[in-house]
């Protein structure tokens, strides 16, 4: 495969991730879709700048903030944001393609969790909503802190390019392929991360993944969801809630074709966690060593059936003996805990429960926890 030109793209500020030894371009991708609720196109604006005099010209000012000039075009913010990106331990990524006002305390919670377990690490979260003044305001918090989260509308076109997923989005942009009955933003976001990495490298999360431990360590990781009952080695589901890999890892170029190759947009999990889960069982054998599938315990501890009793308040003896037990088992093994917003975001979080102890331990602005 040619590897074309992935220079990063980005339509606003706010702030951005870094994991590998070179400094972070700016990125990519578009929220979309005729489908989902903003009745967005599929075509987003691309804008594009190279390292020009207006670089030269950054460089000899004094700046004192870390975010670029609200005013100035959208060529000197990328400009100025590349000339402003050092090393950062860990670069993580989110999407989110929902608008900006569905972007609740929960997943702002999510947010926080990175930067307690990665102070000098760095977010983007890639979304057209996001990235604007309301977007701005729901951040705000976290960046008069100092940490650095940044969003970015992409260009979907740009981040295919080069990737076996090109001809499906063209496809789908002009209505040649059905996009099915579940909610297109879901398999887009499928589908972003996954190139998204490729292109990058860096850590991607969910936004309903709270981080409980530094992932400094972890390289080309994937986790497994469910194993043989007694054998933590023997997986039989993965998941893409949690994806660490590395620039133009194969494992990824693999995804991106098996997405575009077995696109189904009626049937849920199949181009998301049914798909990583087909593609590691045949790459098992051909990609050798060159990645790892962690057990359930380092990213999904608990699943979508029993997540829900760690929202409620103990009532008995009995009950603490099993919160205790609960947290035990996530800081023991645990890099984290998905939410399973699907089945959770209708709970309140009881006070004194397993996920308001774990919430008030892992985040940084701690502003209404429980809801």
């Amino acid at each position: 495969m040619e590897k074309g030109n992935n220079a990063g793209i980005l339509y606003k500020h706010t702030n951005s991730p870094v994991f590998s030894t070179t400094i972070f371009a700016v990125i990519m991708l578009l929220i979309v879709a005729g489908t989902i609720l903003s009745n967005m196109s599929l075509e987003s604006t691309f804008f594009w700048a190279s390292p020009t005099s207006e670089v030269i010209q950054m460089n000899r000012m004094e700046r004192k903030s870390l975010a670029p000039p609200k005013n100035s075009t959208s060529r000197y913010r990328i400009a100025w944001l590349r000339s402003h990106l050092p090393e950062f331990e860990v670069r993580f990524f989110m999407t989110w393609f929902s608008p900006a006002e569905f972007f609740g305390k929960r997943e702002l919670l999510a947010v926080e969790s990175v930067f307690k377990s990665h102070p000098q690490g760095c977010l983007m979260i890639v979304s057209g909503s996001m990235d604007s003044l309301k977007g701005d305001s729901i951040l705000k918090p976290l960046l008069d802190l100092g940490y650095k989260v940044y969003t970015a509308t992409p260009d979907i076109s740009l981040l295919l390019e080069d990737t076996p997923a090109k001809a499906w989005f063209q496809e789908m942009k002009s209505c040649r392929r059905d996009p099915g009955r579940i909610p297109l933003s879901q398999n887009l976001s499928n589908l972003a991360r996954l190139a998204i990495l490729y292109k990058y490298g860096g850590v991607y999360l969910d936004t309903d993944f709270i981080v409980t431990r530094s992932f400094k360590g972890l390289r080309n990781s994937i986790g497994a969801q469910t194993v043989v009952e007694g054998d933590s080695k023997n997986w039989t589901r993965l998941n893409n809630a949690v994806l660490i890999f590395e620039k133009e890892h194969p494992l990824l170029y693999h995804f991106i074709e098996e997405f575009a190759s077995t696109f189904d947009g009626n049937k849920w999990g199949h181009n998301g966690p049914y798909l990583v889960t087909r593609v590691v069982q045949r790459a098992q054998e051909t990609l050798g060593n060159n990645f790892t599938v962690l057990p359930p315990v380092a990213f999904y501890p608990f699943n979508w059936l029993d997540i829900q009793i760690l929202f409620r308040t103990p009532r008995s003896s009995n009950d603490s003996t099993l919160l205790k037990a609960d947290l035990v088992k996530l800081n023991k093994g645990s890099y984290g805990l998905h939410l399973w917003n699907k089945i959770t975001k209708k709970l309140k979080i009881g006070k004194g429960s397993a996920i308001d102890i774990i919430i008030s331990d892992h985040c940084v602005v701690c502003r209404g926890i429980q809801r």
